[in-house]
């Protein structure tokens, strides 16, 4: 999520908006503290324009 979060040139901000998710938890996710939702991935996808898979990709 960040690699992809940092390639588009956003904030975790930024992307916690377009996903409609909180900042602190957008931070969690990136950082692995947090187990997002089929539904916040999908979300998180579609703000960063790409497809759920390509968010486990290292």
């Amino acid at each position: 999520m960040k690699r992809l979060r940092k390639a588009r040139g956003l904030t975790q901000e930024q992307l916690a908006v377009d996903s409609g998710i909180d900042l602190t938890y957008a931070g969690g996710i990136e950082r692995g503290r947090r187990n997002p939702s089929l539904e916040v991935l999908m979300r998180i996808a579609a703000a960063l324009e790409t497809t759920p898979d390509e968010l486990f990709k290292r």
